[in-house]
Protein backbone atom coordinates (compact mmCIF):
# COMPACT_ATOMS: atom_id res chain seq x y z
CA UNK A 1 0.00 0.00 0.00
CA UNK A 2 1.66 3.20 -1.19
CA UNK A 3 2.13 5.97 1.36
CA UNK A 4 1.29 8.66 -1.18
CA UNK A 5 -2.09 7.05 -1.92
CA UNK A 6 -2.99 7.04 1.76
CA UNK A 7 -1.89 10.66 2.09
CA UNK A 8 -3.88 11.63 -1.01
CA UNK A 9 -7.06 10.05 0.37
CA UNK A 10 -6.93 12.09 3.55
CA UNK A 11 -5.68 15.21 1.76
CA UNK A 12 -8.79 15.12 -0.40
CA UNK A 13 -11.10 14.71 2.59
CA UNK A 14 -11.63 10.98 2.29
CA UNK A 15 -11.98 8.43 5.08
CA UNK A 16 -9.15 6.00 5.81
CA UNK A 17 -10.00 2.39 6.57
CA UNK A 18 -8.33 0.30 9.26
CA UNK A 19 -5.91 -1.30 6.80
CA UNK A 20 -4.69 2.07 5.53
CA UNK A 21 -4.22 3.35 9.07
CA UNK A 22 -2.46 0.11 9.98
CA UNK A 23 -0.08 0.58 7.05
CA UNK A 24 0.70 4.12 8.22
CA UNK A 25 1.43 2.97 11.77
CA UNK A 26 3.56 0.07 10.56
CA UNK A 27 5.50 2.51 8.39
CA UNK A 28 6.16 4.73 11.38
CA UNK A 29 7.67 1.80 13.25
CA UNK A 30 9.73 0.16 10.51
CA UNK A 31 10.87 3.43 8.96
CA UNK A 32 9.33 2.81 5.55
CA UNK A 33 7.42 6.08 5.90
CA UNK A 34 9.73 9.09 5.70
CA UNK A 35 9.49 12.08 8.04
CA UNK A 36 7.98 14.09 5.20
CA UNK A 37 5.30 11.49 4.46
CA UNK A 38 4.35 11.13 8.12
CA UNK A 39 4.22 14.92 8.47
CA UNK A 40 2.04 15.18 5.36
CA UNK A 41 -0.51 12.73 6.72
CA UNK A 42 -0.47 14.44 10.13
CA UNK A 43 -1.23 17.77 8.44
CA UNK A 44 -3.96 16.22 6.29
CA UNK A 45 -5.54 14.75 9.43
CA UNK A 46 -5.18 18.10 11.19
CA UNK A 47 -6.91 20.00 8.38
CA UNK A 48 -9.60 17.47 7.42
CA UNK A 49 -10.07 15.64 10.72
CA UNK A 50 -10.52 11.97 11.55
CA UNK A 51 -13.92 10.50 12.28
CA UNK A 52 -14.59 8.26 15.28
CA UNK A 53 -13.83 5.03 13.42
CA UNK A 54 -10.54 6.44 12.12
CA UNK A 55 -9.57 7.66 15.60
CA UNK A 56 -10.37 4.27 17.14
CA UNK A 57 -8.40 2.48 14.41
CA UNK A 58 -5.39 4.77 14.88
CA UNK A 59 -5.51 4.33 18.66
CA UNK A 60 -5.66 0.54 18.39
CA UNK A 61 -2.92 0.36 15.78
CA UNK A 62 -0.56 2.53 17.82
CA UNK A 63 -1.39 0.61 21.02
CA UNK A 64 -0.33 -2.64 19.35
CA UNK A 65 2.64 -1.18 17.45
CA UNK A 66 4.85 -2.59 20.22
CA UNK A 67 4.43 -4.69 23.34
CA UNK A 68 1.62 -4.21 25.85
CA UNK A 69 1.86 -4.66 29.60
CA UNK A 70 -0.13 -7.25 31.53
CA UNK A 71 -0.08 -6.91 35.32
CA UNK A 72 -2.20 -9.99 36.08
CA UNK A 73 0.80 -12.12 36.99
CA UNK A 74 2.23 -9.59 39.43
CA UNK A 75 -0.38 -10.22 42.16
CA UNK A 76 -0.17 -6.58 43.22
CA UNK A 77 -3.28 -6.53 45.39
CA UNK A 78 -4.56 -3.20 44.12
CA UNK A 79 -5.93 -1.59 40.96
CA UNK A 80 -3.68 -0.32 38.16
CA UNK A 81 -4.59 3.35 37.81
CA UNK A 82 -3.25 6.43 36.08
CA UNK A 83 -3.98 10.05 35.33
CA UNK A 84 -3.09 12.05 32.26
CA UNK A 85 -3.06 15.81 31.82
CA UNK A 86 -3.33 17.54 28.47
CA UNK A 87 -0.71 19.95 29.78
CA UNK A 88 -0.36 23.52 30.89
CA UNK A 89 2.10 26.03 32.28
CA UNK A 90 3.27 24.97 35.74
CA UNK A 91 1.25 21.74 35.71
CA UNK A 92 3.06 19.56 38.25
CA UNK A 93 0.07 17.51 39.46
CA UNK A 94 1.49 14.16 38.32
CA UNK A 95 4.48 14.54 40.62
CA UNK A 96 2.21 14.52 43.67
CA UNK A 97 -0.66 12.39 42.42
CA UNK A 98 1.30 9.21 41.67
CA UNK A 99 2.76 8.77 45.19
CA UNK A 100 -0.52 9.87 46.79
CA UNK A 101 -2.40 7.13 44.93
CA UNK A 102 0.28 4.60 45.83
CA UNK A 103 -0.13 5.52 49.50
CA UNK A 104 -3.84 4.69 49.15
CA UNK A 105 -3.19 1.21 47.77
CA UNK A 106 -3.21 1.80 44.02
CA UNK A 107 -0.41 0.97 41.59
CA UNK A 108 0.52 3.68 39.12
CA UNK A 109 2.67 2.96 36.03
CA UNK A 110 2.56 6.56 34.82
CA UNK A 111 3.78 6.77 31.23
CA UNK A 112 4.41 10.47 30.70
CA UNK A 113 5.52 12.69 27.85
CA UNK A 114 7.72 15.66 27.20
CA UNK A 115 6.67 19.22 26.47
CA UNK A 116 4.37 19.62 23.50
CA UNK A 117 3.92 23.06 22.02
CA UNK A 118 4.28 25.62 24.82
CA UNK A 119 3.17 23.26 27.61
CA UNK A 120 5.71 21.66 29.91
CA UNK A 121 6.18 17.90 30.05
CA UNK A 122 6.39 15.71 33.15
CA UNK A 123 9.45 13.92 31.77
CA UNK A 124 11.29 17.22 31.40
CA UNK A 125 10.67 17.84 35.09
CA UNK A 126 11.90 14.36 36.07
CA UNK A 127 15.02 14.83 33.94
CA UNK A 128 16.01 17.69 36.23
CA UNK A 129 16.65 15.11 39.00
CA UNK A 130 20.29 13.94 38.69
CA UNK A 131 20.47 10.22 37.95
CA UNK A 132 16.75 9.73 37.39
CA UNK A 133 16.13 7.28 34.55
CA UNK A 134 13.12 8.29 32.48
CA UNK A 135 13.53 5.53 29.87
CA UNK A 136 13.72 2.26 31.83
CA UNK A 137 13.28 -1.25 30.50
CA UNK A 138 9.92 -2.93 30.96
CA UNK A 139 11.42 -5.11 33.71
CA UNK A 140 12.72 -2.05 35.56
CA UNK A 141 9.33 -0.35 35.27
CA UNK A 142 7.58 -3.42 36.67
CA UNK A 143 10.05 -3.64 39.55
CA UNK A 144 9.58 0.03 40.42
CA UNK A 145 5.79 -0.21 40.41
CA UNK A 146 5.87 -3.44 42.41
CA UNK A 147 8.27 -2.01 45.00
CA UNK A 148 7.22 1.63 45.33
CA UNK A 149 3.64 1.51 44.09
CA UNK A 150 4.29 4.03 41.34
CA UNK A 151 6.74 5.06 38.65
CA UNK A 152 6.78 8.21 36.53
CA UNK A 153 8.65 7.37 33.33
CA UNK A 154 8.62 7.82 29.58
CA UNK A 155 7.66 5.23 27.04
CA UNK A 156 9.85 2.17 27.15
CA UNK A 157 11.48 1.32 23.84
CA UNK A 158 8.84 -1.28 23.01
CA UNK A 159 5.74 0.54 24.30
CA UNK A 160 3.68 2.27 21.57
CA UNK A 161 6.75 3.07 19.42
CA UNK A 162 4.58 4.49 16.63
CA UNK A 163 3.30 7.18 18.96
CA UNK A 164 6.81 8.17 19.97
CA UNK A 165 7.73 8.99 16.39
CA UNK A 166 4.44 10.67 15.50
CA UNK A 167 4.54 12.71 18.73
CA UNK A 168 7.91 14.21 17.75
CA UNK A 169 6.72 14.94 14.21
CA UNK A 170 3.56 16.71 15.42
CA UNK A 171 5.59 18.91 17.74
CA UNK A 172 7.63 20.41 14.88
CA UNK A 173 4.93 20.55 12.18
CA UNK A 174 2.24 22.65 13.92
CA UNK A 175 -0.15 19.68 14.14
CA UNK A 176 -0.34 19.50 17.93
CA UNK A 177 -3.89 20.83 18.26
CA UNK A 178 -5.66 17.96 16.48
CA UNK A 179 -8.18 16.32 18.78
CA UNK A 180 -8.15 12.91 17.01
CA UNK A 181 -4.33 12.83 16.99
CA UNK A 182 -4.19 13.90 20.64
CA UNK A 183 -6.75 11.23 21.54
CA UNK A 184 -4.84 8.46 19.77
CA UNK A 185 -1.50 9.60 21.21
CA UNK A 186 -2.67 9.73 24.81
CA UNK A 187 -4.75 6.57 24.80
CA UNK A 188 -2.33 4.36 22.87
CA UNK A 189 0.20 4.78 25.69
CA UNK A 190 -2.39 4.29 28.41
CA UNK A 191 -3.94 1.20 26.82
CA UNK A 192 -0.49 -0.32 26.25
CA UNK A 193 0.31 0.22 29.94
CA UNK A 194 -2.41 -2.25 30.97
CA UNK A 195 -4.47 0.15 33.08
CA UNK A 196 -7.69 -0.68 34.89
CA UNK A 197 -8.80 2.93 35.35
CA UNK A 198 -7.85 6.33 33.95
CA UNK A 199 -8.75 9.92 34.83
CA UNK A 200 -8.01 12.73 32.40
CA UNK A 201 -7.20 16.28 33.45
CA UNK A 202 -8.22 18.33 30.43
CA UNK A 203 -6.80 21.82 30.79
CA UNK A 204 -8.44 24.91 29.33
CA UNK A 205 -7.41 28.56 29.28
CA UNK A 206 -4.59 30.69 27.93
CA UNK A 207 -1.92 28.49 29.53
CA UNK A 208 -3.23 25.33 27.85
CA UNK A 209 -3.29 24.37 24.20
CA UNK A 210 -7.09 23.93 24.48
CA UNK A 211 -7.62 27.64 25.06
CA UNK A 212 -11.42 27.56 24.73
CA UNK A 213 -13.91 25.66 26.85
CA UNK A 214 -15.51 24.34 23.65
CA UNK A 215 -12.26 22.70 22.51
CA UNK A 216 -11.63 21.27 26.00
CA UNK A 217 -15.12 19.76 26.09
CA UNK A 218 -14.68 18.27 22.62
CA UNK A 219 -11.34 16.76 23.61
CA UNK A 220 -12.74 15.37 26.87
CA UNK A 221 -15.65 13.74 25.04
CA UNK A 222 -13.33 12.24 22.44
CA UNK A 223 -10.94 10.81 25.01
CA UNK A 224 -13.62 9.35 27.27
CA UNK A 225 -15.60 7.88 24.37
CA UNK A 226 -12.63 6.17 22.72
CA UNK A 227 -11.14 4.93 26.01
CA UNK A 228 -14.38 3.47 27.34
CA UNK A 229 -15.03 1.95 23.92
CA UNK A 230 -11.65 0.23 24.17
CA UNK A 231 -12.57 -1.25 27.56
CA UNK A 232 -10.68 1.19 29.80
CA UNK A 233 -12.96 2.82 32.43
CA UNK A 234 -12.23 6.53 32.05
CA UNK A 235 -13.46 9.86 33.39
CA UNK A 236 -12.39 13.41 32.63
CA UNK A 237 -12.25 16.65 34.58
CA UNK A 238 -11.91 20.02 32.85
CA UNK A 239 -9.71 22.33 34.91
CA UNK A 240 -8.61 25.95 34.63
CA UNK A 241 -5.21 26.90 33.21
CA UNK A 242 -5.58 30.67 32.91
CA UNK A 243 -2.79 31.07 35.44
CA UNK A 244 0.25 29.11 36.54
CA UNK A 245 -0.76 26.12 38.64
CA UNK A 246 0.96 26.36 42.01
CA UNK A 247 3.69 28.75 43.08
CA UNK A 248 6.35 27.92 40.51
CA UNK A 249 7.09 27.45 36.83
CA UNK A 250 10.21 25.71 35.54
CA UNK A 251 11.38 22.12 35.78
CA UNK A 252 13.61 22.21 38.87
CA UNK A 253 11.36 24.66 40.69
CA UNK A 254 8.30 22.50 40.06
CA UNK A 255 10.02 19.36 41.35
CA UNK A 256 10.97 21.27 44.48
CA UNK A 257 7.41 22.50 44.93
CA UNK A 258 6.13 18.92 44.56
CA UNK A 259 8.47 17.80 47.35
CA UNK A 260 7.24 20.63 49.56
CA UNK A 261 3.65 19.65 48.79
CA UNK A 262 4.18 15.98 49.65
CA UNK A 263 6.03 16.79 52.85
CA UNK A 264 3.32 19.23 53.95
CA UNK A 265 5.59 22.27 53.99
CA UNK A 266 3.58 24.29 51.45
CA UNK A 267 0.40 23.51 49.52
CA UNK A 268 -1.04 26.15 47.23
CA UNK A 269 -4.85 26.01 47.39
CA UNK A 270 -5.64 25.56 43.66
CA UNK A 271 -2.97 22.91 43.27
CA UNK A 272 -4.26 21.05 46.32
CA UNK A 273 -7.88 21.23 45.13
CA UNK A 274 -7.12 19.87 41.65
CA UNK A 275 -4.75 17.16 42.88
CA UNK A 276 -7.14 15.85 45.52
CA UNK A 277 -10.11 15.96 43.10
CA UNK A 278 -8.23 13.85 40.55
CA UNK A 279 -7.10 11.43 43.27
CA UNK A 280 -10.67 11.07 44.52
CA UNK A 281 -11.95 10.26 41.02
CA UNK A 282 -9.33 7.55 40.64
CA UNK A 283 -9.89 6.04 44.08
CA UNK A 284 -13.61 5.70 43.33
CA UNK A 285 -12.91 4.38 39.83
CA UNK A 286 -10.49 1.81 41.29
CA UNK A 287 -12.97 0.87 44.05
CA UNK A 288 -10.56 1.90 46.77
CA UNK A 289 -13.21 4.33 48.03
CA UNK A 290 -16.98 4.09 47.94
CA UNK A 291 -17.58 7.76 47.23
CA UNK A 292 -15.79 11.03 46.64
CA UNK A 293 -16.41 11.99 50.26
CA UNK A 294 -14.79 8.75 51.45
CA UNK A 295 -11.83 9.35 49.14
Amino acid sequence: MLAQEIIRTKRDGGVLDASQIGAFVAGLVDGSWSEGQAAALAMAAFLNGLDTDETVALTRAMTHSGSTMDWAGENLGGPILDKHSTGGVGDKVSLMLAPMLAACGAYVPMISGRGLGHTGGTLDKMDSIPGYQTAPSSDMLRAAVRGAGCAVVGQTADLAPADRRLYAIRDVTATVESIPLITASILSKKLAAGLQGLVLDVKTGNGAFAASMEMAQELARSLVSVANGAGLPTRALITDMNQVLGHSCGNVLEVWEALEFLSGQRRESRLREITTALCAELLVLGRLAGSHDDA
